[in-house]
């Protein structure tokens, strides 16, 4: 039988006891024992409330339903601005990041040739334009009219646009290819590699579109299409080769790439400037 030793660390130091232990007296019904100095029969209250029970050392107060409210608010409250973080960034936190800034000797404009190739490949499929040498010019003129619902709902970057009007004199006979779009301007890199921004408001701009198509006539898929085009196997411009041109009124163009693709526009005379 072994026995160990031990003082109570819970008593003020005068009135601390040594309890001795062993395997006859575990040391829980000894200190509960010594512990109820108030009550005349000690080891039956320990028989009758602790002996062979489960008991909780500790008491949490229980949530009140307000305070779960609360809790379920503030988690709602939380996944909301987590979601506001993931959706797309709106125009003052991209230009507070420099999201749209060129990087110093990237105003060039023999860099986005290839996206005004790409651009070139992306109208040849999306007006079905038909292969080179194929179909006489006089034949292969599109339906003007087939081609204006298609152009006013297409992406513009990569095309290349000309002030052919304007209010403001200076911006006349400017010519570029767009690299970004806004509900109010285009920013174009012009053959002087320079960077402009161009406001659509009292302004007519003239787009160039193939006249054939750029893409080769094999089938492939499309990401060969980008790789060729990367490449560098596409040359020059839509103006070095048979092209069509239309006149856009900045005024009546006052929208966003993306809020054009479902928009519905109706066909209507105008006059501008």
């Amino acid at each position: 039988m072994s026995t160990l030793t031990q003082v109570d660390p819970y008593k003020p130091l005068a009135l601390r006891t040594r309890v001795k232990l062993s395997t006859d007296a575990p040391f829980t019904p000894t200190y509960i024992q010594a512990s109820l100095t108030q009550s005349g029969d000690p080891q039956g209250i320990y028989t009758s409330r602790v002996k062979n029970r489960h008991i909780v050392l500790e008491n949490p107060a229980r949530a009140s339903n307000v305070q779960k409210e609360h809790d379920a608010k503030k988690g709602r409250r939380k996944s909301e601005k987590k979601k506001r973080k993931i959706v797309a960034l709106g125009r003052r936190p991209t230009d507070a990041k420099g999201l749209w800034k060129l990087e110093n000797g990237a105003q060039k404009f023999d860099l986005f040739l290839p996206l005004h190739q790409l651009w070139m490949g992306y109208m040849s499929e999306l007006l079905g334009l038909p292969p080179p040498s194929s179909v006489p010019v006089a034949e292969a003129m599109p339906s003007a009219s087939s081609m204006h619902p298609k152009l006013v709902k297409a992406d513009f970057h990569g095309s290349l646009l000309t002030v052919r009007q304007s209010k403001n004199p200076c911006l006349v006979g400017l010519s570029g290819i767009v690299i970004h779009e806004t509900e109010n301007a285009f920013k174009v890199i012009t053959r002087t590699d320079q960077l402009k921004l161009i406001p659509k408001q009292n302004s007519i701009f003239t787009l160039a579109v193939p006249l054939y198509s750029t893409l080769l006539q094999t089938q492939f898929e499309p990401v060969e299409a980008v790789s060729s085009a990367l490449s560098g196997q596409y040359s020059g411009t839509v103006l070095d080769a048979p092209h069509i041109a239309f006149d856009l009124y900045g005024n009546q163009f006052c929208f966003r790439s993306a809020d054009r693709a479902g928009r519905k526009f109706k066909a209507k005379e105008t006059i501008e400037l």
